[in-house]
């Protein structure tokens, strides 16, 4: 089996330096240090622990945030497609990580029109469908455009906590087929199109205090999972359910809004 492969971008230049969601507060900087750090474990588990592969995106000093490489783009198979960031703070991202897509052979496809798109932070594949988020960051437009591109069923989820302005903050779809999620992010309709679509016995909620911890932002790799200390409940769940539980502290990156799965984008 082949190793599961994630782009990530060591935090050298990353900070709080401008303020786009709840959690970021340019008067609480993250401790540098503890970040990298933090971020170093987090590659460990993942490569030595989980025998998994990093591709490194080199760090920006004017791109504080590249950190988080899950919000780059949408990746299928050896097409990439690019992200296109609501805010201005976070469009320079994009031709870095557009060259470095190029260099490694993808072919790259541009959704077509103006629709705001942030990658794999709001689109997640699942059994062969993607459930995609809207409103705070991407359109629900795009979500149009991702299918037929791609020719996917795609489901739109309307996200209705500004703290949860991601999928991937509040949805965690596992290659088991379970789905980790936190019920207070998404509008009536978005949890009637999840409970309708996903069998019950799938369904694992979390209730408010664990979805602070960000523990659906977690990164899966076969029958384990990585995620952000905290959400001890859903841990020992997990752990009944007979996943390995993988917890590490990601205290300074969740100061950005972020964890463990903002932190990586899988590659296949």
């Amino acid at each position: 089996m082949n190793p599961a492969r994630f782009l990530v971008c060591r935090p050298d230049h990353y900070a709080v330096r401008y303020e786009i969601n709840p959690w970021m507060n340019r008067q609480v900087q993250p401790d540098h240090a503890l970040a990298v750090r933090q971020w170093e474990s987090l590659a460990s588990i993942l490569e030595d622990r989980l025998g998994g592969r990093l591709e490194r995106l080199a760090p920006s000093a004017e791109q504080p945030d590249l950190v988080f490489t899950a919000n780059a783009g949408y990746v299928h198979g050896q097409v990439f497609i690019p992200s296109r960031f609501r805010h201005p703070q976070r469009r320079g991202e994009e031709p870095l990580v557009r060259e470095w897509f190029r260099q490694k052979g993808y072919t790259i496809r541009e959704l077509p029109g103006s629709s705001f798109f942030e990658g794999f932070g709001d689109a997640l594949p699942w059994n062969g469908t993607v459930f995609a988020g809207y409103r705070f960051r991407s359109d629900i437009r795009a979500h149009l455009e991702l299918g037929r591109l791609l020719d996917l069923e795609v489901i739109s989820l309307e996200l209705t906590d500004a703290r949860y302005y991601h999928l991937d903050t509040c949805f965690c779809p596992l290659e088991t087929g379970d789905i980790i999620y936190y019920p207070g992010a998404f509008d009536p309709y978005a949890l009637q199109a999840i409970r309708g679509i996903v069998p019950e016995d799938r369904l694992i909620p979390v209730g408010d205090s664990e979805a602070a911890s960000f523990c659906c932002n977690a990164v899966n790799v076969g029958s384990s999972v990585v995620m952000n200390e905290g959400a001890g409940a859903l841990a020992d769940l997990l752990t009944r359910k007979g996943y390995s539980v993988y917890r590490t502290n990601l205290s300074e990156f969740v100061k950005s809004g972020g964890s463990a799965k903002c932190l990586t984008l899988r590659l296949e």
